[in-house]
């Protein structure tokens, strides 16, 4: 995902709780009480961009995705 701003989602249907992902990136993933990935940071700087990446390619679920950090939705519209 070069450079562009990313998000990391979890999957929560689809997590099964192995802890891969805050094992491999635990400054963007870490667990919350149940043991369920809480993710840390959005969206994830390009220097995090590896960690992300790795995190998303060990899930043994594919709970994990990097997408596309669009900008928020602005109703008043961005030409002022």
């Amino acid at each position: 995902m070069a450079d562009a701003p990313a998000r990391l989602v979890v999957d929560r249907d689809a997590c099964a709780g192995h802890g891969m992902c805050y094992g491999i990136a635990p400054s963007l993933v870490e667990p919350d009480e149940q043991g369920d990935p809480v993710v840390l940071v959005d969206p994830i700087s390009p220097a995090q961009s590896a960690d992300a990446e790795t995190a998303v390619s060990v899930c043994p679920e594919r709970a994990l995705s990097l997408v596309s950090a669009s900008p928020p939705f602005d109703p008043e519209g961005s030409s002022r």
